[in-house]
């Protein structure tokens, strides 16, 4: 057998980058990796996939693959697939915002997620009543 043939990955000198891809992947149950962030979406892609998320109340963790080139590059290389965002969920590469969004209208993300899809995704809880709110008074600004 020759080196060439030799599985890459165990033999592949250590990369932090690649490491700590695949640490964020394993570690967190839903993780969309994105142009910016969900607050600020730089890209109207990943802006499509934090809306569906969103939507569903499915809380993720986010990574946003434009500070840094390699991010991008390593996480297209884990992945196999060249465009961003790409969503994982339990540490499985779900696909990027075409699929994403396809997988939402039929339900099948709900399903993925592991949220009942026939249900309406459980609403917050609702804050305690206060014991006795205070007067109302109004506050001069002038």
């Amino acid at each position: 057998m020759s080196d060439e043939t030799a599985n890459p990955i165990s033999d592949a000198p250590a990369n932090p980058m690649r490491e700590a891809i695949q640490s964020a992947i394993s570690e967190n149950q839903v993780i969309l990796f994105m142009k910016g962030n969900p607050e600020q979406p730089a890209c109207g892609f990943s802006a499509r996939t934090v809306a569906i998320l969103q939507s569903l109340r499915q809380s993720f963790a986010a990574v946003d693959v434009l500070p840094d080139p390699r991010i991008r590059q390593e996480l297209s290389t884990l992945s196999n697939w060249p465009t961003i965002p790409q969503l994982f969920v339990g540490g499985e590469f779900v696909g990027g915002c075409d699929i994403v969004s396809e997988m939402y209208e039929s339900g099948e993300l709900a399903q993925t997620l592991g949220l009942d899809a026939a249900a309406q995704p459980p609403a917050p809880e609702p804050e305690p009543p206060t014991p006795q709110a205070p007067p109302l008074s109004i506050e001069n600004r002038l």
